[in-house]
């Protein structure tokens, strides 16, 4: 991949809908802090007015809030209770929970699962190994852009060209902000790499002397719902035991992708 290829131009008459989109995925990823008017603008690529104006129409529905006090903009009470009556649903965690444990067990190492979440990926759950020396390098909870961590890194190589110019756009500020290291540059050749072995193999930016190995889990359309990553001491992941962890992890995809739901349009709880 030569270049992050520029996202396709909207369908006809769909344009409002992914500018909706977009600005409810960048509300959620900053509904910790909030978000400022002028920071949606700028990673929407979008008009002051024009995000304004879809802003005031999205707190009308209840969608959207604003802290009038600091200004800041949050996901609104609607989208939880959407988030709340969307079904049918199932518990990604559960399913996977055997599956953590059975590669926790074999590796002796931490295991973890993400599912994506919009433009990021969120940590569903851990499982710990053996080994005395724990990578804790993510909590269950936890929120990151798609384009950060070695889990997520296998869910977007697995993504089309132009949606991953899509959440590169979205995450670009956040990038530079947090995770300078992981310039465009890098993330294409991660993304390269990732292809062509069929797993993701990467070194814990925010943590020194630990690395991870991640494969994604796909749904029955063969999209990129979720991954599972080991992570460890990187002198631990090395040569023949990542190709035992990628076995390992290879078995328990096929295992939790054989009991995702065959119902279309069927989305997973974080539960």
């Amino acid at each position: 991949m030569g270049n992050i290829p520029s996202a396709s131009a909207d369908v006809p008459g769909t344009q409002i809908i992914r500018r909706i989109a977009t600005l409810l995925r960048l509300l959620g990823a900053r509904n910790r802090q909030g978000a400022r008017l002028m920071d949606l603008c700028r990673d929407a690529e979008l008009e002051r007015s024009t995000v304004h104006r879809i802003l005031q129409g999205l707190a009308a529905e209840g969608l959207v809030m604003q802290d009038h006090k600091s200004k800041r903009y949050y996901l609104g009470h609607s989208v939880y209770e959407l988030g709340l009556t969307a079904a049918p649903t199932v518990q990604l965690r559960d399913i996977a929970q055997p599956f953590l444990l059975a590669v926790a067990e074999q590796t002796g190492d931490t295991v973890f699962i993400s599912e994506r979440a919009g433009f990021d990926g969120v940590c569903l759950d851990r499982k710990d190994g053996g080994y005395p020396i724990k990578a804790f390098v993510l909590e269950p909870g936890r929120r990151r852009p798609l384009t950060v961590g070695c889990g997520n890194l296998s869910m977007l190589s697995a993504l089309g060209d132009d949606e991953v110019a899509r959440i590169c756009m979205a995450n670009a500020s956040r990038m530079s902000e947090k995770y300078p290291r992981i310039t465009p540059d890098v993330l294409r050749q991660r993304i390269a790499t990732t292809r062509r072995q069929g797993y993701a193999h990467t070194d814990v930016v925010e943590t020194v002397g630990v690395s991870s190995v991640a494969m994604c889990i796909r749904d029955k359309e063969l999209r990129p719902v979720a991954a599972i990553s080991v992570s460890s001491v990187s002198s631990r992941l090395e040569g023949q035991r990542v190709a035992e962890a990628v076995a390992f992890l290879e078995h328990a995809v096929r295992e939790i992708e054989a009991r995702l739901p065959q119902v279309a349009g069927s989305r997973f709880t974080l539960r």
